[in-house]
């Protein structure tokens, strides 16, 4: 079994996939950026980051595997386990290339720590976008230089130049008093036509009067916003366990709720859902920081 193909497939997707038992890889959305030393522009793309903790399973790696190849959440979970097992060991001696997604090692700690590809964007948004490079913009300042002529100076023709400027001077003023003339009988026709519209409003006010009108009711209505931005809590076969499990968030005072079944046959549980993908993504920071470290951010249109 290939992981890093599923892997791959659903970073597209989701923010957050986890392979349990061994970590999670998380993407964050950046925007377009401009390299201002090598004058390169990239467009918005998602920042790929390999978390150690985020191991527990939430079922969304295993589900895709058996919708994919046909067979059943078990016999995915299993296929998971034993590629774990084998980049655990292969870890040791070497490091894990992930085609497409990145590469794991152990650094001198033994810790693992994850060097994510440059090739690939994973932001759905920006396909087909690619990163470009152009020459440098340079600005000019033009020198003002004095246009004013010399009132002694002559052409070759002996005509003094400042006659010359007089005369364009005088046709200019009387363009500009044409230009002027046109421009006040625009504005004259425009108020005269809105004298006239609100006339006629006032003919058709005075002609449907009622002698005993009924009071007017002011109704306010709040629009509510859509929520799709989920901070998943789990999903759950049995959809009484997605019950339980949503009485005891609101106990501890998530404003939880099922949001429905995905195509795998799981009940989906959310501590909260939001309109706003930046509150959604800091309220996830805080469950992961005290509550739950595999709550992940789901985005449902």
């Amino acid at each position: 079994m290939n992981l890093a193909t599923y892997i791959k497939d659903l970073l597209y997707r989701y923010d957050c996939v986890i392979v349990p038992d061994f970590g999670g890889f998380v993407t964050k959305r950046i925007s377009a950026k401009i390299n201002e030393t090598t004058h390169q522009f990239f467009p918005p793309s998602k920042q790929l980051s390999f978390n150690r903790n985020l191991n527990n399973n939430d079922g969304l790696l295993a589900n895709y595997i058996a919708s994919v190849e046909n067979i059943s959440f078990e016999k995915a979970s299993n296929g998971i386990a034993l590629s774990v097992i084998k980049w655990q060991n292969e870890i040791q001696t070497k490091p894990i290339v992930l085609e497409a997604i990145g590469v794991l090692k152990l650094n001198e700690n033994r810790q693992i720590i994850f060097e994510p590809t440059t090739q690939v964007n994973f932001l759905a948004d920006s396909f087909g976008l690619h990163s470009f490079e152009t020459s440098a913009i340079k600005r000019y300042q033009q020198e003002v230089k004095n246009i004013i002529p010399e009132v002694t100076k002559k052409d070759k023709k002996g005509i003094p130049t400042f006659i010359k400027y007089a005369a364009s001077a005088a046709i200019l003023v009387a363009l500009g008093v044409s230009l002027y003339s046109n421009y006040e009988t625009t504005i004259q026709k425009e108020v005269f036509a809105k004298q006239q519209k609100a006339l006629e409003k006032k003919i058709q006010r005075a002609t449907f009067v009622i002698s005993n009108p009924l009071p007017t009711i002011d109704l306010t209505v709040a629009k509510e916003l859509p929520k799709p931005f989920h901070v998943v809590a789990g999903a759950f076969q049995n959809p009484e366990n997605a019950e339980r499990k949503v009485a005891q968030l609101k106990a501890e005072g998530h404003d939880a709720t099922i949001i429905g079944v995905n195509k795998w046959g799981l009940t989906q549980v959310v501590f909260a859902s939001f309109s706003d993908k930046n509150d959604a993504t800091n309220y996830l920071y805080k469950i992961q920081n005290s509550t739950s470290k595999d709550a992940w951010l789901l985005i449902k249109n």
